[in-house]
């Protein structure tokens, strides 16, 4: 999937590493059900057959021979707030649904069987191709329910949104970019090797793939990426980790921030940046956590400018809820 695709500064909320998980298919016969959200990009191995026929990259049921459709149930790691799909037919031609739809739920059940809500009517498909799918709806949910009609494959269901997480109660520090807790990268300059959206992820990265990686650059100036804050709040602390990253880290490090009233205000060339962390030298494969920031009071966003290209893995943004410091 093109990393410039239509909901690109929102998060997938599908991603197991975040705790998503199939819990139930109606028929996977041909294509396990857990599939549908590998994280990796959908492949076609020419030759390759299992006990049940042609191998294929996705979730696939069989021949339907009665009344009736296929579906599957996906529990979402952490709820959240859906802004888009991308149903995609890779590689599935003869053996696509020729429709789907999707239904969402919030519920406290591993596999809920009423409260269903539809998220999208039902909608022609087509094979061996993406479906980016807009979706206008601010409820959060919990568990999504994919429909094909009446049968086939589908090789990655990506569920776009915004983690929607609550601080109540909360008392001490927190991350307010981990994606747990609603943070996202919403731009960047480049992402070449590496998606913007790493920055945020789970724990440390696990290898140089897994992290925010621009292209070598050629010309004057810097690379940079902005950021939405789960919730406005003032930062006393930040982790820049470079793990993995070791001939191609970026040499030196800047942070600015501001306070906008949303992601469309928080443009690059914005007047209202400012300085949070001055330039600093990083090293290669390390953790570098700074304490010493310039007091900015609640700000929303934050631009990381690496000078003058490179690779970063995590960027964690400490602060205390509001009200709390």
């Amino acid at each position: 999937m093109s990393q410039s695709h239509p909901f690109r500064r929102w998060v997938q909320l599908e991603q197991p590493r975040l705790g998503t998980r199939v819990l139930y298919a109606t028929d996977d016969f041909f294509a396990a059900k857990e599939r549908v959200i590998d994280p990796a990009v959908p492949v076609f191995i020419d030759d390759k057959y299992d006990d049940h026929g042609k191998w294929m990259d996705g979730w696939e049921s069989r021949r339907k021979r009665e009344k009736g459709h296929d579906y599957c149930v996906i529990r979402l790691g952490v709820p959240g707030a859906i802004h888009g799909f991308d149903i995609d037919t890779s590689f599935f031609t003869g053996n696509y649904p020729p429709q789907a739809s999707i239904e969402g739920c919030t519920s406290n059940e591993e596999v809920p069987e009423e409260g269903w809500v539809e998220l999208l009517a039902r909608t022609d498909l087509s094979g061996d191709s993406h479906h980016f799918l807009e979706i206008n709806d601010e409820r959060v949910w919990t568990h999504v329910r994919l429909h094909i009609y009446p049968d086939g494959g589908i090789a990655r269901l990506r569920i776009f949104g915004e983690v929607r997480a609550h601080f109540e109660g909360v008392d001490g520090y927190v991350d307010f970019l981990a994606v747990e807790n609603g943070g996202r990268a919403i731009a960047c300059s480049d992402e070449h090797y590496g998606s913007m959206h790493n920055l945020n992820a789970p724990g440390r990265g696990v290898n140089m793939g897994d992290g925010w990686e621009t292209a070598r650059r050629r010309g004057p100036g810097n690379d940079w990426v902005i950021v939405a804050l789960a919730q406005p709040g003032m930062i006393e602390r930040v982790e820049v980790d470079t793990a993995h990253f070791k001939g191609n880290y970026p040499d030196r490090v800047s942070l600015e921030a501001g306070r906008f009233d949303g992601d469309a205000q928080a443009t690059p060339d914005s007047g209202n940046w400012r300085t949070l962390l001055a330039e600093t030298k990083l090293k290669m494969d390390q953790q570098h956590y700074f304490e010493t920031l310039e007091d900015l009071g609640d700000v929303s966003h934050v631009r990381m400018s690496i000078y003058p290209d490179g690779g970063v893995s995590r960027l964690r943004l400490f602060g205390r809820v509001g009200g709390n410091r």
